[in-house]
């Protein structure tokens, strides 16, 4: 594609060089620059890579996009100012893949917790509804049902490049519904900028990604910008940052819940073990729905996936028949057979809302203790790891602390700062460093009656530590402590 092409309706200044250059494809990163690329140069936290252009150049690049000038110009390429490489690569990856969002309904979903579960709600919907659906997000990327992989870096959105990539590659397969999971970090980068997203769904906002956004307000104000780019809006109307959203939005907007008024409403809830019933007010109706991931947020999961669906015209009639039919997510309050007279649940919960959710889910129909396992991940928001800790002092029976994809950091140092939350409120707790060796100790502690929260990695089947990332996946961990500790 033309350069010229590629950079359509952007603003930019060009420096030195033709537009006319004809562009192969284009990176943010020198090391993959192939003959004929374009390089964007993007000023990062870490690496600046205005200092890698001459890398580039010398790789084959025919363009670059920057914002500073170079120490000097090379012959036969095309120089290219912008004020913000950032938002400019979103309009490049749309104008180099011939908007592939334009013959796709993209329903994107943002919050602190319920991304990933709503995203697999709605794809179950649109399946039902008989079309061809994708899904992008944090555990895989997926077309018709089939997994794709385009050995990403681990993150909940693909940057712009990728993103527009495997959207064409979802047009080109007869995808027509796309549900994608849409981070803070996605919004406030501009990962997501020039997607066409005909709904937004917003399901919740709690404390997490401080380490970016430095305050909740600035937090807020990323998963804003959501409401700014799509056509509608649906909000969880019993989160307090609802209001807010809805002033800072530029769509039509639809609400859920289970205790404010709103659009969608979640009533006669009954919560089991296993599954969870209750009606869906909507429109002057109700239909009663049987649904067979238990917990209060996973009411809230659905009645966003509900009011996402009914956003892109699917009827109410086919959204019940698809809830009915969910068997669940994996890694969000998955249950592991015990065998015996106690549960054991996988969860994703790696945010204090996140731990709070989850116990006070598994709370709702366990008779006898909660003896709950978790860490918090290192080179993450710190100021949540007290947060956490005191949260699952005050409502689980017993906590066992443990690591948690340390990363850079010393599993030792990490759980200190969660102690700080815990000791000051019970002395039912334990530490065992090895997440393995913690997770067989809660499986040996249960007795009939309670239950086993393993919380924080869910899905995952990896940690990381600041010199080696090892398999390690807790469903597997869980499996084989309930073979080797017979009781």
């Amino acid at each position: 594609m033309i350069l010229a092409d590629v950079l359509k309706n952007l603003e930019y200044e060009v420096i030195s060089g033709s537009e006319n250059v004809d562009i192969k494809g284009f990176t943010i990163d020198s090391r993959q620059v192939k003959p004929g690329f374009l390089f964007v140069a993007i000023e990062g936290f870490v690496v600046d890579g205005h200092k890698f252009i001459p890398s580039a150049v010398a790789s084959g690049a025919k363009a670059v996009i920057l914002t500073r000038m170079p120490s000097e110009l090379s012959e036969g390429v095309c120089y290219i100012r912008v004020k913000n490489p950032r938002f400019v690569l979103g309009y490049c990856a749309k104008n180099f893949y011939h908007n592939p969002g334009r013959n796709l309904k993209i329903v994107g979903v943002t919050g602190t917790n319920g991304k990933t579960s709503t995203t697999y709600f709605l794809e179950e919907i649109f399946k039902e509804y008989g079309k061809k659906t994708g899904v992008i997000g944090t555990v895989e990327i997926r077309a018709n049902g089939k997994k794709l992989d385009y050995h990403l870096p681990t993150s909940t959105t693909p940057d712009a490049i990728d993103l527009n990539e495997i959207l064409c590659d979802m047009r080109d397969m007869g995808v027509t519904n796309v549900a994608m999971e849409v981070s803070s970090h996605a919004l406030q980068l501009y990962r997501v900028d020039g997607v066409e997203f005909e709904v937004g769904i917003f399901t919740n906002l709690t404390q997490d990604h401080l380490d970016l956004h430095g305050t909740m307000e600035n937090y807020m104000k990323a998963k804003a910008r959501l409401f700014k780019m799509c056509r509608k809006g649906v909000l969880n109307a019993d989160d307090s940052y609802c209001g807010r959203i809805k002033e800072l939005a530029r769509c039509r907007i639809m609400t859920y819940g289970i205790e404010n008024d709103c659009d969608i409403k979640a009533v006669n809830i009954k919560y089991m073990p296993d599954h969870v019933n209750f009606d869906i007010e909507y429109s002057g109706k109700a239909y009663p729905v049987s649904f067979a991931v238990p917990g209060r947020f996973s009411v809230y999961n659905a009645l966003a996936a509900v009011g996402g669906a009914l956003a892109t015209g699917v009827p109410m009639e086919v959204i019940v028949t698809a809830l009915g039919n969910i068997k669940g997510v994996p890694g969000r309050i998955q249950n592991i057979a015990s065998g015996r007279g106690f549960n054991v649940f996988i969860d994703y919960a790696h945010t204090p809302d996140g731990v709070l959710n989850i116990i006070n889910a598994v709370r709702e129909f366990t008779k006898g203790r909660i003896i709950t396992v978790f860490g918090c991940g290192g080179d993450r928001d710190k100021k949540k790891r007290p947060i956490m800790g005191e949260i699952s002092a005050k409502l689980s029976d017993y906590s066992i602390v443990t690591s948690d994809n340390p990363r850079s950091e010393e599993p030792e140092d990490i759980i200190k700062d969660i102690l700080v939350g815990v000791e000051p409120v019970t002395d039912k707790f334990e530490v065992l460093v090895s997440r393995k060796d913690a997770i067989y100790r809660a499986i040996e502690l249960a007795q009939d009656g309670d239950s086993v929260i393993i919380a924080g990695k869910g899905h995952e089947d990896y940690e990381i530590f600041k010199d080696k990332t090892i398999h390690f996946d807790d469903a597997e961990v869980a499996e084989q402590a309930l073979e080797e500790i017979k009781k």
